[in-house]
């Protein structure tokens, strides 16, 4: 039998963006709104505590920052794709919010007056990462969470998988889910929802996401017929550790890190005379794989070439004091103390620029149905995302779709009821999950996706590449309908989790490989050898992918430009 809750907003993520959208929407409903918050594993798990550099705001404007800087900054990163009304207005609401989470308790370092610190950032041209030590996520977490014990109105859930979502008419009605420790099929009935669901990085095998980040929200908007933006546009974070591809934070270089090739040289001068090892991800990770293309990189394992992050200049107090995660993580994964020696780095997949099309406060265009964080696009980020602004972005975006839900609730939203046939669908969905239709191992499926992403839609793409991917990804979705799934009890089924995920996955990697392929020029961290140049004047839009009648369209929209015009990024 299918469980069913009744709420009058649902949220489904646990992350920086979930938990800020859960805060703002019962302080907005003062009471008067029953709210259930999902997590696929513990609240206080998401891959929002593996965010470690810092956040970004604009606090001292005495001191020569500003909303124009940090928002032309921001522009000139998204290589001109980001809109910049949206930048503006996120500009000007990241310090409210930043001070918001120091007085909830998140422990921003300090400089030596009192006053808040923050480190330089590549991209940015003035020092506005407020940082916590190199646990920037995990403090901000464990801050909203806490923060979100004071509301009693607000019912948490661990470890629910949500499979589906219940649309009638373009109106939400609920999220179809199980629990993971009993396999009990559940119904979160709501008039409202908030998908904060993240990323979809675990599309590549070398990433610097937790196996936690499957894009489960974005392939069931894709398959509901919601419109997705500019999924195309996957940022590699140039310092992902090898072999691993773990992170480590750009706070490193902000604080004085630099990167060398195999020769000793520091060779991101040849590439950003300006800005050095402080450009923008994209640029240093094409750099860093063009030195690695042409032999100057270190023979890694399993053709993970890399190159190498040097701490030495930082100092080994201030390593102690600003990067103490990042030493541990160096010590216990290649056992290299990186206050003795470099660590060995290459680019790895680390954000998902794209997502589900929504506008400034989150929402869809289905009724009743907002989306928030790293599973929404607002464009802010455009085809390169500035370090520093994801975790502003999922507070400031987050506390606006709680805001709206909240709001748009009180209203009167009207009641909603649930057919037969949506309660059956729930039920057997899972169940035909767990009938064998065919022999092929899910497991072998994600390796193979993982390969065919990690060769063809990497840092460097082209038609060659991008068109092999495509037909193997249409080969592993087909794959994908005829599976085994070996495990057949309910409790803690992973194998029948990793299928559901797996499908998801291939399902979100058609869209990537298909819309790159269609996008016929180079821009931010979607870089096509065939076509080296941007295109301003046939490409100077947005990727409206939407799947209509089972097959995949695109389509495009165009940017909006405010104050600065197209130029070339020049660092």
């Amino acid at each position: 039998m299918v469980e069913i809750f009744d709420y009058d907003l649902v949220i489904v993520g646990s992350g920086l963006a979930g938990l800020r959208a859960a805060i703002e929407a019962a302080r907005v409903g003062k009471d008067k709104l029953r709210i259930a918050i999902i997590a696929k594993n513990q609240l206080m798990r998401p891959h929002s505590i593996s965010a470690e550099g810092g956040s970004a705001a604009v606090l001292y404007t005495d001191e020569g920052d500003s909303f124009d800087l940090h928002a032309y900054d921001t522009i000139k990163g998204s290589d001109y794709l980001g809109d910049q009304d949206i930048v503006e207005f996120f500009v000007r609401q990241c310090p409210v919010d930043i001070l918001e989470l120091e007085h909830w308790g998140v422990p921003w370092a300090r400089r030596e007056d009192g006053r808040v610190a923050q480190r330089p950032f590549g991209g940015h041209s003035f020092p506005r990462a407020t940082f916590a030590s190199d646990k920037t996520g995990f403090y901000e977490v464990h801050a909203l969470y806490d923060t979100l014990l004071k509301y009693g109105n607000i019912d948490k859930f661990h470890e629910q998988f949500v499979y589906d979502v219940i649309i009638e008419n373009n109106r939400f009605k609920g999220v179809m889910a199980f629990d993971i420790p009993t396999g009990q099929v559940r119904i979160f009935k709501a008039r409202a929802g908030i998908i904060a669901t993240g990323g979809l990085g675990r599309l590549y095998g070398y990433t610097t996401y937790s196996h936690l980040v499957t894009g489960d929200g974005l392939a069931i908007a894709l398959r509901r017929g919601i419109k997705l933006k500019d999924i195309e546009f996957v940022q590699f974070h140039p310092t992902g550790l090898v072999p691993s591809g773990i992170l480590i934070t750009e706070g490193v270089r902000g604080d004085g890190g630099i990167l060398r090739n195999a020769k000793g040289e520091r060779f991101m001068e040849r590439y950003a005379p300006t800005k050095k090892d402080l450009a923008p991800r994209d640029i240093v990770s094409r750099s860093m794989m063009t030195e690695i293309l042409e032999g100057k990189g270190f023979k890694g394992p399993n053709g993970l070439d890399y190159l190498l992050l040097d701490f030495s200049p930082i100092g080994t107090e201030k390593i102690k004091e600003k990067l103490s995660q990042v030493r541990d993580i160096g010590n216990h994964y290649v056992g290299i103390d990186p206050v003795d020696s470099p660590l060995p780095v290459r680019p790895s997949a680390h954000y998902t620029m794209g997502g589900i099309d929504v506008s400034r406060t989150g929402f869809t265009g289905v009724t009743g149905l907002w989306a928030a964080g790293e599973t929404a696009c607002y464009s802010v980020h455009g085809s390169n995302r500035l370090g520093a602004n994801s975790t502003s972005e999922c507070v400031v975006f987050g506390k606006m779709a709680g805001d709206d839900s909240a709001k748009w609730l009180l209203s009167g939203s009207g009641s909603i009821d649930l057919s037969e046939g949506e309660r059956s669908f729930a039920e057997n969905f899972v169940a035909d999950a767990y009938r064998d239709k065919g022999d092929n191992d899910p497991y072998e499926i994600k390796r193979e996706l993982w390969t065919t992403m990690d060769k063809d839609a990497y840092v460097f793409r082209n038609e060659k590449d991008l068109t092999e991917g495509l037909s193997k990804i249409r080969g592993l979705i087909e794959k994908s309908k005829k599976i085994s799934i070996s495990e057949k009890g309910n409790v803690y089924n992973q194998n029948l989790i990793t299928s559901l995920e797996m499908k998801n996955l291939v399902e979100l990697a058609e869209v990537v490989v298909y819309s790159a392929l269609q996008r016929k020029e180079s821009r931010g961290s979607h870089f096509r050898t065939d076509f080296p140049k941007r295109d301003d004047d046939n490409y100077l839009k947005h990727t409206i992918a939407q799947r209509v009648d089972g097959a995949l369209q695109i389509t495009y929209r165009p940017v909006t430009l405010t104050k600065w015009k197209p130029e070339p990024r020049v660092y």
